[in-house]
């Protein structure tokens, strides 16, 4: 919006500058330099090559400007000072539109970092919660999915955290690779990942333990909960506490799992 607004500005100053020059130019007067106002709104807007195309407008509306007023001699329109002034406009315009196109990529990263989990590159505690928040606002069936790594800590306590590190990026992008058109995929903790996808809660269930054997088979384990709207809720915070309840309790399954089987082996 703010770009058409500009270029509206721009065409709307090159037909302002233009009649005021028919009008009111005289010898020595200089309301050509107003040309440059129009060229750096259109700069703005476009960027580099559209600076260099508003440049190289305003030198041939000067031009003509200088054909149409009578009190101007027509043959100043071919003199270096009209060739000067195409390059000074069109450098203008590039200038102008080169900073614009810089500012706009800045910005962008500058967004992307403030959105992106900074050592996984998927969407941060903030972007989920807009995200979470919007789905529910919606009202249209889907599930949150909280994951777990399972084994984070012994990998930082034997390996280091460089490892760990390694190990929760390689997890994100297995994560990622599955995802469908419209999943939104978050890291949410150090070791707790969140995923909303379209599903009701007879899918949820099936959705973790397919998720589950995918990672296992890239030697990543996780430990999932989940809730659904509206099966568990309508509101963000009642679906995030269900979600978390199930993966607490899921924990503590696996977790009573491996102590019976660790006993049964120690008594055979």
């Amino acid at each position: 919006m703010h770009r058409r607004v500009l270029f509206a500005m721009a065409i709307l100053c090159y037909a302002l500058v233009f009649a005021s020059f028919a009008l009111f130019e005289v010898p020595g007067l200089g309301l050509g330099h107003f040309f440059y106002i129009p060229v750096a709104l259109l700069a703005l807007a476009c960027g580099t090559r559209g600076g260099f195309l508003g440049g190289a407008l305003a030198a041939a509306l000067y031009a003509l400007a200088i054909v149409v007023t009578p009190r101007v001699p027509t043959r100043d329109v071919i003199t270096y000072a009209t060739a000067i002034r195409f390059v000074t406009f069109t450098s203008c315009g590039v200038l102008v539109g080169w900073f614009a196109n810089e500012h706009r990529r800045h910005v962008e990263q500058l967004r992307d970092l403030a959105e992106r989990d900074f050592l996984t590159g998927i969407l941060n505690t903030r972007v989920f919660d807009e995200a979470l928040a919007r789905r529910c606002a919606a009202r249209r069936p889907f599930v949150l999915l909280l994951g777990d790594m399972d084994n984070l800590k012994r990998v930082n306590d034997t390996h280091g955290h460089n490892a760990g590190n390694n190990e929760l990026r390689r997890l994100a992008d297995a994560l990622g690779k599955g995802l469908r058109p419209g999943d939104e995929l978050a890291r949410v903790g150090g070791d707790e990942f969140a995923l909303l996808t379209d599903g009701t809660a007879a899918d949820a269930a099936d959705m973790c333990r397919q998720l589950r054997d995918r990672l296992a088979a890239l030697d990543l384990h996780m430990t999932f909960g989940w809730a659904a709207l509206p099966h568990d809720g309508v509101a963000s915070l009642e679906l995030f506490r269900k979600a978390d309840d199930r993966l607490y309790a899921a924990k503590l399954v696996g977790r009573n799992h491996r102590v019976v089987q660790q006993f049964v082996g120690a008594r055979q």
